[in-house]
Formats: structure tokens, C-alpha cells, sequence
């Protein structure tokens, strides 16, 4: 994803390229990275602000408003294009910013299928595993010809701190009565299914839930066992996790399912502190004005990560690529296999974002940090000399082998 002037539009697909679906119209950014490094300094215009009447709304804080924060901010629309990185750790201090860039993704978030099913059925259960792979009423429905699923936003999905194992995973529905055929009351888990799942703290969550969340995400579904009542519920998520390292630290093969692991570092420059200041300040006291004047941006990221999204499913990775990517990890000495999915899984976003079908050797140099970084057990989450130290590691490792 080169840098590139604003002025110029994106390519083409040609035709050797009719294969791949339509894109959908997008705007003369050159690249997602392009617009967040335009929005970056932009000035907020002072004039005809909505007064503020006492009503109570969520707003989030517009995405391209965030001040700083690049890698951050790359890794978490990378996962909204492509869901099979496998989440992302963000990791910092107080106050920089980790919970509020997640809750910014919001008006982002694109339109996905979603099962109309308490269970969660859908036609390619039926089509990989016939009717036995569904519930009776879906069944039903597919021999009636109507739809198992729908069109609906994904939503972002908050795991509070003080959840229960019974919140997460669910529980009986004592309102109902025995007879009753579904008696749970589903948890957080299942309504995550096709959405994003937020986790603050995720250090601070009991091992138990954690467990849950970890098998929920590996698996994408769950069974709850209650007496003698049992359920299978989808769990298809993306997850991304935030975490202050100084208030405890994550087991090695925790941090290892997470596909990305970004540090949200404090802003040293006097200039984006005092940007972030000014416009924290305008989106407290009128949140409706900073809004609309980063609407025109939040509108042109929407609809590129949507296209992105659609490139995405047809990316190729050529195996010469394929191959450099190994051999980066192969000399890293990382073990686990995880690791080729996040590099790959996450280039492949990477290109899309920048309207390719084919990953180059410049978008594996680009995520190779963010998926690779903490990948040995023997690193360090709350020592930064370390942290730099394997940064350091890795960028040299690539010097050898892409040159």
C-alpha cells in the first residue's frame, strides 16, 4: 500500500480480472491508509454548532478524528475487511485511546448475513451438511422455500468486565415453562455471532470466561449443558481485546489466538496532543459537530472497506510470496502455525484495502510487525526495551529476506 497523492484515483480492474464481483463505487483516496493520514491534521470548521439539548444518544467518536495512532488504526480496519486474521490485541496505557478507536469502528461496520435462527442455521449448513445439520424449523423452512437468514449491520458486541460465565455462554430461561423447546436465554457469545466482539481488560477477565471466549472464537460455535438440556450455538466473531500490560499480563498461548497485536503508545508530539485535546473537547460539549465534519470521510472509509471486503474473498497470494512469508517466519523461530494465517490473512487485507487482487511482497513487509510481534513466549508485554528489541528483530529479518 504505497504512499500516493489524494489526487490520484485508484486503478482499474481490468479485464483479466471479470471474475471478481463489481466494486462498489469508492472514492478518490487513493488507499484507506491515504485517508487516514489526510484527516490527520484537518482542521475542524468553528461556526454553526448543534446546541447541545440534554438528550442522551450514542455517538461515537469519528474514526478518522482519532489523532496519531496509525498502526492502531490500520490493524483494526484490516480486520473489519477480513475477518479470518483473527482479531486484534491492543495494547497500552490508560488514556491512549484503545477502547474509544474500537467504539469508532461503528458507523464503519458494513451489512452482513445473519441467521434469522436461535441456533444460528443457515443455508451452507444445509448445502455442507443436508437437513441433519440444522434445527426442525429450519429444515422446515427450507422445504417451504423461505430464507434461513438476513441482511442486517454488524453491530459491535461489549463483554462488561463484571460478566458472569452464565452471561457469556447463557442460561435457562425460568420464565418459560418446561415444555417450552427453547429454554435458554442466549449469551453474549451467540449474539456476537457475525458481528465484532469488544473485550476492555481482557486481562483482568476470570479464566474460566476467558476459556469460553477463546473456544467460542477457535471454533465458531459453542454447546451449553444445562440439566438434562443441551444447545450448539454459532459464535463467529471477531474479536478484539484491549489490555493495560502495567495491570497484569496474558498467558503466552492466550496472546498467540489473537491475529494481530498493535501497542497504543502515548502521543509525543506537542502538536497531536493538543489536536487530540481540542477536538476530545468539541466532541464532548458537540458531538453532532465533529460528526458531520468528518461525515465525508467516515462515508468514504465505509464504502471502501465494503469493497475491500468483496476483493478480499478472491485474493490470491502468489506462491514466491507465499514462500518469502515463511521463510520470515521460519527465521523468526516462531512455532505455532497461526502465525502464517494472521501474515497472510492480514496481507491479503492489506492489498484489498488498496484495490489489488494479488498480494505483493510489500504488503507482507507492511503487517509483518503487527502479526508477527509477540509470537515467543519469551517476550516481554510490560518491559518496552524488549518490545523494541523484537520490533527491531523483525524489520532486520525482513531486510534479509525480501532483498
Amino acid at each position: 500500500m504505497a504512499d500516493q497523492e489524494t489526487s490520484n484515483p485508484k486503478p482499474e480492474i481490468t479485464s483479466s480480472e471479470s471474475s471478481l464481483p463489481d466494486p462498489i463505487a469508492v472514492s478518490s483516496i487513493a488507499s484507506i491508509k491515504d485517508l487516514i493520514k489526510v484527516v490527520t491534521g484537518k482542521d475542524i470548521d468553528e461556526t454553526d454548532r448543534t446546541a447541545d439539548y440534554g438528550f442522551a444518544e450514542k455517538l461515537p467518536f469519528p474514526f478518522s478524528a482519532i489523532v496519531g495512532q496509525q498502526e492502531m488504526k490500520l490493524a483494526l480496519v484490516l480486520s473489519l475487511i477480513n475477518p479470518l486474521i483473527g482479531g486484534v490485541l491492543l495494547i497500552g496505557p490508560r488514556g491512549t485511546g484503545k477502547t474509544t478507536s474500537v467504539r469508532s469502528l461503528i458507523p464503519l461496520l458494513p451489512m452482513v448475513e445473519k441467521s434469522s435462527c436461535f441456533y444460528g442455521c443457515t443455508e451452507d449448513d444445509l448445502l455442507s451438511g443436508g437437513t441433519d445439520a440444522v434445527c426442525e424449523d429450519c429444515a422446515q423452512k427450507y422445504a417451504r422455500n423461505e430464507p434461513l437468514t438476513h441482511l442486517e449491520p454488524t453491530r459491535l458486541v461489549e463483554l462488561p468486565l463484571n460478566a458472569t460465565i452464565d452471561d457469556v455462554i447463557g442460561q435457562l430461561d425460568d420464565n418459560l415453562s418446561n415444555n417450552h423447546p427453547m429454554r435458554f436465554k442466549r449469551g453474549i457469545l451467540s449474539r456476537a455471532d457475525k458481528n465484532i466482539l469488544l473485550v476492555d481488560e481482557i486481562n483482568l477477565l476470570q479464566n474460566e470466561i476467558l476459556d469460553a471466549i477463546l473456544d467460542a472464537s477457535a471454533y465458531g460455535s459453542y454447546t451449553v449443558r444445562r440439566s438434562s438440556l443441551s444447545a450448539t450455538l454459532k459464535s463467529r466473531f471477531s474479536m478484539v481485546g484491549t489490555m493495560n500490560p502495567q495491570e497484569g499480563v496474558l498467558r503466552p498461548q492466550i496472546l498467540d489466538r489473537f491475529g494481530l497485536r498493535v501497542f497504543a503508545r502515548s502521543l509525543s508530539s506537542v502538536d497531536e496532543r493538543l489536536l487530540a485535546y481540542q477536538r476530545t473537547q468539541i466532541y464532548k460539549s458537540y458531538p453532532h459537530h465533529i460528526i458531520a465534519e468528518f461525515e465525508e470521510e467516515t462515508t468514504k472509509m465505509a464504502a471502501d472497506i465494503e469493497n475491500a471486503q468483496h476483493l478480499v474473498r478472491q485474493m490470491e497470494i502468489p506462491n514466491p510470496i507465499a514462500k518469502l512469508g515463511i521463510s520470515l517466519i521460519t527465521q523468526l523461530k516462531i512455532p505455532s502455525i497461526r502465525a502464517e494465517i494472521s501474515l497472510f490473512e492480514a496481507a491479503k487485507a492489506h492489498a484489498a484495502a488498496d484495490n489489488r487482487d494479488k498480494v505483493t511482497k510489500d504488503d507482507l513487509q507492511a503487517v509483518a510487525i503487527i502479526a508477527l510481534r509477540m509470537r515467543n513466549s519469551h517476550s516481554k508485554m510490560n518491559d518496552d526495551a524488549s518490545l523494541e528489541e523484537e520490533d527491531q528483530k523483525i524489520k532486520t529479518a525482513m531486510q534479509e529476506i525480501f532483498n
